[in-house]
């Protein structure tokens, strides 16, 4: 085998088993690999079709989706084809005026060409996509950077080199003209004109690298007709209006130029129109909506110019760069495609007006909202006033004397009154008015407290009747009132205190926020302080309607006989404290909803947490957008979206998890100001405080704007995958579901469904401050089952690691038909590890570019085979440490127990194993393999023994042990190791496979043997196979003893047959994901008698799913003992 080398260590018997050539013939039959789901960017999108039915089929590497779009509804997936095995499709043209009940569209990428036909009628009354004109794509010699139809059903092209040409792409494929201008230079881009008029009207404008645009006729090719210049970057896209005469350019420059070129082969002068700068990147796609450019750039950003070279619409949404960008001529909608598998279709949206000044009397000091038409403003005197956005006047509601100055204002809508609501007012003197808006004569007046009341608020209360609604106060001291209050028509409403609770002691000592779980028997409430407290509350034994306190308009009477029933109750303390969960700004709303309780704080960001039986269990921490600082409130849309409002620096926004983008954006000033914002059927509405006087934003419901045709996933480059397992929900198949890091700092859970061939995630996990570099798994991953429970280990850059576990349950009513609840178990960061040490005079500095390259739980270390409940993790670390960590979930505790600096360099990866003896014993071993080539194996037995026992006497953090000396140490390659995999086989002997970034595979064959004390590695064999692939190894699997998987930057995946004679090549084919990171394998369920099914799971520039069907593993003979 070229280059080969095979060394035989201690006259041991070759690795692998016997096998004939004849066998090895057969291995390759029957080894054929196919892609059977993939997640690639979005590279190109075009509109095909009329208004009732048309076609955006999306480039995705190799394949094209196509969506169904109804007049005004959603749209829908229609049909997924493969077009061109050999490349990435990196454009589509529709042919104009298809008819006849299709629609042909051209694809090209590299130097291939193909031809689609989309049809109406396919399943589900779609469209369905065939091959045209042969079905197979044809390399045409060239790459094609444009291709326009042209007259007779032809094809126009702009090819490399600065040549263009005609070409019949039916029957087999050949030229009819070619030209080419040698003055075009390096070409970056291209866009064809005239193409339907023949060949002596067509004409190319073309982007160079030079910054320039260049432009001429193909029937005059010899030099190029006009140069128009004011780039300063490379032009990557362009966009040409015959009917207007119009060219846009974008460059990498960050800029997009609009010039008047009139007809595109004609000479002249062709002025610069517009300058538009707003991209904070480079701009790779642009198209004309009319008059006006539409550019998508790396920033993530589609955005729409006016007429002044000024931004007037910004369209956000995708996690990552913008690769592809069409607009729809029929209607205005735009599709986007984005480097993170996304595509979406927004639709024309009008302009939201600004915020009116409504002219308040006085100088408010507060502003609610009851409802989206109906204003509160309260007085700096304490005098209420409302505005009626149908009158557009105000009307005085209260006197100042009904609360006097420093009043609190509370207001909600009135349960079984259609557009009334409940107002309360706190006076500082600690008297409540309550009152229905719609009859404001109807007051009643209580006093509460001695001193102030501090907050109001209005909480949902499961099983309360029509009319009745439930209201918190807080007073002096940290005490807080639960009050029921009942409307009676034609009477003041009746108060009725059900509990007491008292606050935990802090410097602002009121409550913010409250809400009643639908369990019953429990108030969950939070506070200035930043806490969540939980309380126990009984159920009232009769109706608020039934007080005995008067509620008549003076409320002389009522003061006291609400002081006496108030002292009456006990003063409860809480039954769990969440102390800071918010940090010193405090919580800004609490939530219930499907079965977690939700709380938003100042902070930006939200917790999601569950109740366990009466305490408070925090599940994970969410931070939904960049720089949000403040987070308000959290509202869940019947159509399952996650509406988050807060404030993002000075703006009020209203942002949607599912698409991500804000759907209203006000500019008000801050958090700061006194506001309130009501949504409903017929408006939306924002009032805020604002230089003395009351603004209002409102907006009429729409439609919404934006629609996610495929799902996207990570922003920046996969890095990492793990297999959770397979979920099968009644009635459905089961669906594979997969973890996947990647370098825009979050991890995600995703079921990869092979009917579809499309991935869906269901969460995010957005923990990490830096990229998402290694991940591992401990807990059962058994196929099929109804629900999994997993442990999930991350690791990535500034040394941190996060811990979660993982339940995932089938679902029929969902997507994807799998629920994924995620609980934040611990984390670990090695500067806080360090600060918590007391390391005051920094003794041991920590790099804070120190990464996790690689983790791996030890097996083994779980409650079932130690005493302690306790998992630990191996790390191999940038720094030239292998660490050791130890977790006990229950205490939710990650501790770093032992380290090793031996290698001295960067550790790239990391594996380990479990030895079980004779007698039962058993030893953990870890494998490491460093920059330099080497693979080093330590025995970890002894530092995790000692480990556990410390980590029961120490309630902190430990200090670390060391980890010794390793035991063997293998040259296994000339420079770093980039993959690695060990395999068990019979009698104490382990595969140990390794990738390099030279693309060579090396295996070898280690021993475990008692020794004197410790166990011992022997090395038995070992094999090297020089130049496997032409690029880095960054994959690596010994599936069986006599097969290896390897896969490299090459896009190549590769089998191996390892047997006596070494590494030989069974079969190879191509993936499709570029920068190849890792990889992961697992195989099927076998059917008896018939074959085993391999799975490979691949990540870099996207995701693939490839499978393959292999012979059963047949059971490995014993290896005799070689003689002594």
């Amino acid at each position: 085998m070229g280059g080969e080398r095979f060394i035989s260590v201690r006259g041991r018997r070759p690795m692998g088993g016997e096998r004939c050539r004849a066998g090895r013939t057969g291995e390759r039959r029957r080894r054929a690999m196919e892609s059977v789901a993939l997640v690639a960017p979005v590279t190109a999108l075009e509109f095909a079709g009329d208004v009732l039915l048309a076609a955006v089929p999306a480039g995705t590497g190799p394949e094209v989706a196509a969506f169904r779009l109804s007049g005004g509804g959603a749209a829908a997936a229609a049909g997924r084809r493969s077009v061109l095995r050999q490349a990435s499709v990196q454009g589509l043209r529709a042919e104009p005026g298809g008819g006849g009940g299709a629609v042909r569209v051209a694809a090209f990428g590299g130097r291939w060409l193909a031809v689609l036909a989309v049809r109406r009628g396919g399943g589900g009354g779609g469209a369905a996509l065939a091959a045209a004109g042969g079905g197979a794509a044809r390399e045409v010699g060239a790459r094609v950077w444009e291709a326009r139809w042209a007259a007779g059903g032809r094809l126009a092209l702009a090819l490399g080199g600065g040549a263009v040409a005609l070409y019949e792409w039916r029957g087999g494929g050949r030229w009819l003209r070619r030209a080419r201008c040698d003055g075009a230079g390096a070409l970056r881009c291209a866009a064809l004109a005239g193409a339907a008029a023949g060949w002596a009207r067509l004409a190319l404008a073309a982007g160079t690298a030079a910054g320039a645009v260049v432009v001429w006729r193909a029937a005059a090719a010899a030099a190029p007709r006009r140069r128009l210049r004011g780039h300063r970057g490379a032009v990557l896209a362009l966009s040409y209006a015959a009917p207007r005469g119009l060219l846009a350019s974008a460059s990498e420059d960050r800029s997009v130029r609009l010039w008047a070129v009139g007809e595109l082969g004609g000479g002249g002068e062709a002025p610069c129109l517009l300058v538009c700068y707003g991209h904070g990147a480079r701009v790779g796609a642009v198209a004309l909506r009319g008059p006006r450019p539409v550019s998508a750039g790396e920033d993530g950003a589609c955005l729409e110019w006016g007429g002044g070279g000024g931004v007037r619409r910004a369209r956000r949404g995708h996690r990552g760069a913008l690769r592809a960008l069409a607009v729809r001529p029929a209607g205005g909608c735009v599709a986007t495609g984005g480097a993170d598998g996304g595509a979406r279709l927004w639709r024309p949206r009008e302009a939201a007006a600004a915020a009116a000044a409504l002219g308040a009397p006085g100088r408010p000091r507060a502003v609610r909202l009851a409802g989206p038409r109906r204003v509160l403003a309260l007085g700096e005197a304490g005098g209420l006033a409302a505005y009626e956005a149908a009158a557009g006047r105000w009307a005085p509601v209260l006197p100042a004397e009904a609360a006097g100055p420093r009043a609190v204002l509370a207001a909600a809508p009135l349960p079984g009154a259609a557009g009334d609501a409940l107002c309360a007012l706190g006076g500082g003197d600690g008297r409540l008015a309550v009152f229905a808006l719609g009859r404001p004569g109807d007051v009643v007046h209580a006093r509460l407290f001695e001193g102030a009341v501090r907050g109001l608020s209005w909480a949902a209360r499961p099983g309360l009747p029509p009319g009745a609604a439930t209201l918190l106060a807080s007073g002096p001291g940290g005490e807080l009132l639960w009050l029921d209050v009942a409307c009676r028509p034609g009477r003041a409403p009746a108060l009725r205190p059900l509990g007491r609770y008292l606050l935990p002691p802090c410097k602002q000592r009121w409550h913010t926020a409250a809400a009643f779980p639908p369990q019953g028997g429990l108030l969950v409430c939070g506070d200035r302080r930043g806490s969540l407290l939980l309380f126990a509350c009984s159920p009232p034994p009769g109706p608020a309607a039934e007080s005995d306190v008067p509620a008549d308009g003076a409320g002389s009477e009522a003061e006291p006989s609400l002081l006496r029933q108030k002292e009456a109750l006990p003063l409860e303390a809480p039954l769990c404290v969440l102390f800071g969960l918010h940090g010193k700004t405090g919580v800004t709303s609490v939530t219930c909803h499907g079965g977690y309780v939700y709380s938003t704080g100042r902070d930006g960001c939200y917790w999601q947490l569950r109740l366990q039986g009466r305490r408070l269990e925090v599940l994970r921490k969410h931070r939904p957008c960049k720089g949000l600082q403040w987070i308000e409130e959290l509202r869940f849309t019947p159509s399952g979206d996650l509406l988050v409002l807060g404030f993002h620096a000075d703006s009020f926004v209203v942002w949607s998890t599912r698409t991500g983008e804000n759907l209203h954006c006000v500019p008000c000033g801050g958090g700061h100001r006194s506001w309130s914002y009501s949504s409903g059927p017929s408006a939306e509405a924002f009032a805020y405080v604002k230089r003395g006087d009351v603004m209002l934003y409102s907006s009429a419901p729409e439609p919404c704007e934006q629609q996610v045709l495929l799902a996207s996933l990570h922003g920046r480059e996969i890095t990492c995958v793990r297999r959770l397992g397979a979920v099968r929900a009644p009635g459905c198949p089961a669906i594979n579901v997969f973890v996947t890091g990647s370098e825009d700092t979050t991890a995600c859970v995703l079921a990869l469904s092979e009917r579809s061939r499309a991935a869906l995630p269901l969460t995010t996990l957005d923990d990490h401050i830096s990229s998402v570099r290694a991940l591992a798994l401990a807990g059962p991953t058994r196929p099929h089952d109804a629900a999994l429970s997993v442990l999930l280990f991350s690791g990535g850059g500034r040394a941190q690691i996060e811990c979660y576990r993982l339940l995932l349950t089938g679902d029929p009513a969902s997507e994807s038909t799998v629920a994924c609840e995620v609980l934040h178990v611990a984390s670990h960061r090695l500067d806080e590890h360090w600060d918590r040490m007391k390391n005051r005079h920094k003794l041991v500095k920590m790099d804070p570019e120190t990464r996790y390259m690689s983790l791996s739980v030890v097996p083994g270390t779980d409650a079932e085979q130690l005493p302690t409940p306790c998992t630990f993790l191996a790390a191999a670390c940038s720094d030239g440490s292998v660490r050791l960590f130890g977790l006990l979930e229950a205490a939710r505790r990650l501790v770093l127990v032992a380290e090793s600096f031996h290698h001295q360099r960067c550790v790239l990866k990391v594996e380990t194993f479990l030895h079980a003896g004779a007698g039962g014993a058993r030893r953990c071993f870890l494998c490491s393999a460093a920059t330099d080539g080497s693979v080093a194996f330590w025995d970890i037995t002894a530092p995790i023994a000692e480990a556990t026992d410390a980590l029961q006497r120490v309630e902190g953090a430990m200090q670390p042990l060391a980890l010794g000396a390793p035991l063997l140490t293998v040259m296994a390659h000339s420079c770093g190791v980039n993959s690695l995999h060990v395999r068990e086989m019979p009698e104490g002997r382990y595969l140990v496979a390794s990738g390099s970034d030279d693309g060579s595979i090396h295996v070898c064959l280690v021993e475990a043997a008692p020794g004197e004390g410790e166990a011992c590695l022997r090395l038995l064999e070992q094999l090297s196979r020089p130049c496997a692939h032409a690029a880095h190894v960054t994959g690596i699997r010994v599936l069986r003893p006599d097969l290896v998987l390897s896969a490299s930057v090459d896009q190549r995946l590769t089998l191996w047959q390892l047997g006596p004679g070494g590494l030989e090549e069974l079969s190879t084919t191509f993936f499709h994901v570029p920068d190849l990171a890792e990889l992961d394998c697992w195989e099927a369920a076998a059917e008896p008698g018939g074959e085993l099914h391999y799975y490979c799971v691949l990540c870099g520039q996207g995701l693939e799913m490839v499978r393959w069907a292999a012979r059963a593993a047949r059971p490995e003979p014993p290896l005799p003992e070689a003689p002594q």
